[in-house]
């Protein structure tokens, strides 16, 4: 919690506003990763959003909360994501995190065809102790659209701590590289532009180790 005193007093501007909330979307440019993807017989999705949350977990201003009034820093995530159901509605996967590739696309894909198959909401995380709800980050994907911009739902703005991550449909591949429309909204206390820009870079730095290019 040593960085997070260096800007206490920041936080404390910012949580006093009615929406404290900082939204930044760009096109977030990354190594095409998809050819290693098939060659490992891997899904594009499941590996990206692997080296998104590892990325994340890098940046601790990513990993501050507010739990009962108090900011903490919480050690690790929860892999979460939307998925539509059989009926065309949303609904949430939800899985421990793991650092091995392989493991961790398993469980992701088990959880996904789970939050397929039910027709009621699920993983809403209200059977989670506080701390445990705190570990969370919303995620979703719009593979359909060339995302430009996006404004997540929020309960109560004052109190948002939790940050939500967006992105949409993978561009063609041009000199070994991609772009992918990216979207952060996260807490301006403990965000700002600048760490934006470094999960961006953190992001494209996972898929090259991955992928080795």
């Amino acid at each position: 919690m040593q960085n997070f005193e260096l800007r206490r007093d920041r936080f404390e501007i910012f949580n006093s506003f009615e929406n404290p909330l900082i939204n930044l979307s760009f096109a977030l440019e990354v190594p095409d990763f998809r050819p290693w993807c098939k060659a490992q017989k891997l899904p594009p999705f499941h590996v990206f959003l692997y080296c998104v949350l590892q990325a994340i977990q890098r940046i601790d201003n990513f990993m501050y909360r507010i739990l009962d009034g108090q900011v903490i820093r919480i050690d690790s995530v929860f892999a979460s994501y939307t998925v539509l159901n059989g009926d065309n509605n949303l609904n949430f996967a939800r899985f421990d995190m793991s650092d091995d590739l392989g493991e961790f696309v398993a469980r992701s894909l088990r959880a996904k065809a789970e939050a397929e198959a039910a027709r009621q909401l699920i993983n809403t995380g209200r059977e989670q102790s506080p701390l445990d709800q705190r570990r969370h980050l919303h995620v979703t994907c719009m593979p359909w659209l060339r995302m430009t911009a996006i404004e997540h739902p929020v309960y109560r703005h004052q109190t948002a701590d939790i940050p939500s991550l967006a992105w949409g449909r993978f561009s063609e591949a041009k000199d070994g590289m991609m772009t992918v429309p990216f979207a952060v909204q996260a807490h301006h206390g403990f965000v700002d532009g600048y760490h934006i820009h470094l999960l961006g870079q953190a992001v494209a730095q996972r898929l090259r180790e991955l992928t080795g290019q």
